[in-house]
């Protein structure tokens, strides 16, 4: 490996012991030295490479904690109905016809990121989806991952009639008549396509059974949006058997885009009980971390679980995955069994929930267990101070509330003003962390950074103001915060002597930039363990 020297630069080093400076060394795949151009250029030693960021922010690579790679991989490749391309049921059937204008007959029309919420005719159904194509079986997800919607010939594929039951933790939805609309919610989606694994009650299937030179291809082709955003660490929350073996094959084929972190769902916990294996697990580049579970369905979805109904008529009671006894067992089993836990909670019944199955688990764990919470939507601030008990990790995403703010605004009332408050968590002495939820959301840092300081709708309305974070708080909980909850505090998320060498130079000063600009940033160069990984003076 060859020696780098990054200087004349604002470097952010997330080090408390020294947390600023103006140039960088890396040799052999680590930082070498930080502080002055004197100190790094010696260390970097004749012959190094040198880069001049010309007063640009320097930070350790993002670190995304809550990021489904494969799956965001082949959103990337589907068809795009997230909001604004598409903003009514009528734009969603013109997306599918021209997709299916270009695609044989017979083969599967996949499409990402629908956000009904937003169209004026409200949710589209299988009939209106029947006016894009007949000859092609359709299947578009929510903007959540929670629900999708499909025409008639995908329910014909799958052989489903009108008088098919409702699996146990999801719904198929019906009109009036009893006549299914096409809408799918939760685990109800495991009837539609060929799945690759049976994860039962354990969460949204979307494990589908494709290919496996498929999903190698789109996961390649995933690394320059990941490392063009400065990303250089993620973690799938959500990685069946499916995932682990496309991501230890891109391992092994040198493909893999970036360092890679998977929790596996709770479904494989006798198998991996079994087995005698609990994260950590791996190496530096692929490991296995925290084991994911779910309490309630998704607030964009209206399945959040909340103690009162939400939505414009209250019309949203939410469901849970488990009941609470269950939910209980199962984490304090895992936690039992050494794995660091990581439960999916967005309403405040469900919060209880949580807190209950995590105060289980504290009285099996070990003493340093880092509970997450995922999305962590609407905790009171009675259960926020009792995340102190536990040291909970609030794992937050904060693009929802630019996404759908506008949304939970309408639907949730004054409530939706303390989603997410990260303010409280940080004044409490928490360390929560910021996440995107891709592909849910913009893979992009920037992004989330900028509405975790902003805290405005697209609409441009605030959201919950008086929890906004700081620039440099959501920075830190994007770098070293990031990497204390995968447990990778002392090899990545800060700018350190002896530590991995990832490493983002920002296109501009970011300090310098109007908060209403935040998110026009992006990475102008991104190493990766000690190479130059992303170079935008030479991209295509």
């Amino acid at each position: 490996m060859s020696a780098l020297l990054i200087r004349n630069a604002t470097i952010l080093t997330m080090d408390d012991a020294r947390p600023r400076a103006a140039a960088l060394a890396i040799a052999h795949g680590h930082v070498a030295a930080v502080g002055d151009e004197a100190e790094a250029r010696a260390a970097a030693g004749p012959g190094a490479r040198e880069v001049d960021a010309g007063g640009r922010t320097v930070l350790p690579g993002f670190i995304d904690p809550h990021n489904h790679l494969l799956s965001t991989a082949e959103s990337l490749a589907a068809v795009d109905a997230g909001y604004p391309a598409v903003t009514s049921v009528a734009d969603l059937v013109a997306a599918i016809a021209e997709e299916a204008r270009r695609t044989p007959p017979g083969q599967w029309i996949r499409a990402f990121g629908m956000d009904d919420a937003k169209y004026p005719e409200g949710r589209p159904t299988r009939r209106r989806l029947d006016e894009a194509t007949t000859e092609h079986p359709v299947i578009i997800y929510h903007v959540s991952g929670h629900q999708a919607v499909v025409n008639t010939a995908a329910l014909q594929q799958a052989g489903i009639s009108d008088d098919v039951a409702d699996p146990a933790g999801g719904a198929l939805l019906r009109d009036e008549g009893g006549r299914l609309t096409g809408m799918v919610v939760d685990s109800a989606m495991e009837l539609l396509l060929p799945l690759a694994v049976d994860i039962g009650c354990h969460g949204p299937n979307f494990h589908t059974d494709l290919p496996a030179e498929q999903l190698l291809g789109w996961l390649a082709d995933a690394r320059v949006p990941y490392l063009s955003a400065g990303l250089t660490t993620i973690c799938d929350p959500q990685v069946s058997s499916r995932e682990l073996r496309t991501y230890r094959a891109a391992r092994a084929a040198g493909t893999l885009p970036l360092r890679t972190v998977g929790m596996p769902l709770s479904h494989q916990l006798d198998a991996l009980t079994a087995v005698g294996l609990a994260g950590p697990f791996g190496d530096d580049w692929l490991r296995l971390g925290a084991m994911k579970f779910y309490s309630d369905g998704t607030l964009l979805g209206g399945t959040a679980k909340f103690t009162v109904p939400y939505g414009e008529r209250g019309q949203f009671a939410g469901s849970m995955y488990w009941a609470p006894e269950k939910l209980r067992d199962l984490v304090a089993r895992a936690a039992g069994e050494g794995w660091q836990v990581a439960i999916h909670t967005q309403g405040d019944a469900a919060m209880e929930h949580t807190l209950a199955a995590i105060g289980a688990a504290a009285r099996v764990s070990g003493p340093d267990a880092r509970p997450r919470i995922e999305h962590c939507g609407y905790p009171t601030p009675e259960q926020t101070k009792r995340f102190t008990d536990y040291g909970v990790i609030p794992v937050n995403q904060p693009n929802f509330l630019h996404d759908s703010g506008g949304d939970f605004l309408r639907r949730l009332g004054d409530r939706a003003h303390r989603l997410q408050p990260m303010r409280e968590e940080l004044d409490l002495g928490l360390r929560p962390v910021l996440s995107s939820d891709s592909f849910v959301s913009s893979l992009r840092p920037l992004d989330t950074v900028a509405n975790a300081v902003r805290r405005t709708t697209r609409e441009g309305a605030e959201i919950g103001a008086e929890q906004a974070v700081t620039l440099h708080e959501a920075l830190r909980m994007h770098t070293i915060d990031a990497a204390y909850a995968l447990g990778m505090e002392d090899r990545i998320g800060s700018l350190k002597p002896g530590k991995l060498a990832d490493v983002v130079v920002l296109d501009r000063d970011i300090e310098a930039a109007p908060l209403d600009r935040l998110h026009e940033g992006a990475a102008w160069i991104t190493v990766l363990d000690g190479e130059i990984a992303y170079d935008a003076r030479t991209a295509a």
